[in-house]
């Protein structure tokens, strides 16, 4: 029997690219997204000609979670693998973005993450099996400056995921993070700027920064030497491939900026801290 898939935020970007890979390979996709029949109605359509199933469901509304999952559980009797891709860029000034902003930026990236994964754990734990893959960033691990507010959401589910997988280890549940780095999609078109425009100018000179580091990105992306995104999607498949209870905590994908010596510094560190609490077992999946 093939493995049942849900991803978040499908529509465009890594999340379309993934289901498009998984369904090749022969997963049961249910490619997760808002408004499947309005607004992104024709990114619903050109997946289901491609046998996947949409699936309507937005991160932020607790209810539309419950019913996506309970859909899938009903149709499938089981559900394999979550991956939480849902999320959404932001890059400015920090202190010229508004606290609704703000709230509106971490309801996604993080507390969308926690919701999804939440609404799955009952019946992943139920079965005894299960794989979450939330997408993370190497700015949860490195700073770019004006992307301060983005990377706290993203250092955010760093120690989500980290304390995920060990509360989940002995229930036979994976948890892995994907770290990508730059890659040209969707999400940094439609990234969040700061509505404070005074507060920007007040920056000055330093205030025009961000503005110059997005072109340069874009520029990049247009480019010959742009990186491929397709490398998340491949990573996300390799990681779905590798041995249950082998599979990594972190996977970088794309130029690290050094988030790759992070992990490797801080591994052993947290695996002493661990040990510290007696808890060195957590460390390792319980496999039936």
């Amino acid at each position: 029997m093939s493995q049942t898939v849900l991803i978040t935020g499908s529509s465009t970007g890594f999340g379309r690219d993934t289901a498009e890979t998984l369904s090749k390979e022969g997963y049961k996709i249910y490619a997760s997204m808002r408004d499947p029949a309005g607004r992104n109605n024709t990114h619903a359509n050109v997946l289901k000609d491609q046998g996947i199933n949409v699936i309507e469901l937005d991160v932020t509304k607790a209810a539309s979670i419950e019913n996506a999952v309970n859909i899938i559980e009903e149709e499938e009797g089981q559900l394999d693998i979550l991956i939480n891709n849902a999320g959404v860029a932001a890059a400015g000034i920090s202190e010229a973005f508004t606290d609704k902003q703000v709230q509106e930026l971490f309801d996604v990236n993080v507390l969308g993450v926690h919701r999804t994964t939440r609404a799955v754990l009952p019946l992943m734990r139920k079965q005894k099996t299960g794989l979450i893959i939330n997408i993370g960033s190497i700015l949860g691990r490195v700073t770019f400056p004006f992307f301060g507010l983005y990377g706290a959401s993203k250092f955010a589910i760093e120690a989500l995921t980290e304390g995920l997988r060990y509360e989940l280890s002995q229930s036979g549940i994976e948890v892995s993070l994907l770290q990508p780095s730059a890659y040209p999609t969707q999400m940094y078109g439609s990234a969040i700027s700061p509505e404070d425009l005074e507060r920007a100018e007040g920056y000055g000179e330093i205030g025009k920064i961000p503005a110059a580091m997005f072109d340069q990105f874009m520029e990049i992306f247009q480019s010959t030497e742009s990186p491929n995104p397709h490398d998340v999607a491949e990573t996300i498949l390799n990681i779905i491939n590798a041995p249950a209870g082998n599979r990594p905590l972190r996977t970088v994908v794309g130029s690290s900026f050094g988030a790759e010596k992070v992990n490797e510094a801080t591994d052993p560190i947290q695996r002493q801290c661990l040990e510290g609490l007696g808890l060195g077992f957590l460390d390792t999946v319980k496999l039936d």
